[in-house]
C-alpha cells in the first residue's frame, strides 16, 4: 500500500499527520501493556533510578505506561515495565548489584559552583 503524498493536499497531509501519530501511540501503549503482563500485581520487583541506587519493591498497580511500585522505604515510584526486573532473592539481588553498580553521569557544568 503506496501513499503518494505529493497528491495530497495540507489538509489531507494534516490528517495523515494525526492518524500516523495516533497509530504510532497506540503500538507503543500495545507494547508497553504486553510487558507489564510479564509482571503481576504484588510481585518482588527491582529497579535502578538514574544516579541513584537499585530499588526493591512491590508493584502494586497498572498505569497507562508505567506501574506503580511501592518501595522498602515507602516510595511511590511510576516505572517503565522495561525498566523493572523480578525479585527472586533479595539478598542475592542486591549483592549482585552492589558488585556491579551502574556508573553515575557525570554532572552537567551548570550544576558545578
Amino acid at each position: 500500500m503506496a501513499i503518494d503524498i505529493d497528491r495530497l493536499n495540507e489538509a489531507q497531509l494534516l490528517d495523515l499527520n494525526r492518524r500516523i501519530v495516533a497509530r504510532l501511540k497506540f503500538l507503543a501503549q500495545m507494547r508497553a501493556h504486553a510487558r507489564m503482563l510479564d509482571f503481576s500485581i504484588g510481585e518482588r520487583v527491582s529497579f535502578q533510578p538514574p544516579g541513584r541506587p537499585v530499588q526493591f519493591g512491590i508493584l502494586t498497580r497498572y498505569n497507562k505506561k508505567t506501574v506503580t511500585v511501592i518501595t522498602e522505604d515507602g516510595g511511590h515510584w511510576n516505572v517503565a515495565p522495561q525498566l523493572l526486573r523480578k525479585v527472586v532473592d533479595v539478598a542475592a539481588t542486591r549483592q549482585a548489584a552492589a558488585s556491579h553498580p551502574r556508573p553515575t553521569p557525570a554532572p552537567l557544568d551548570s550544576e558545578h559552583p
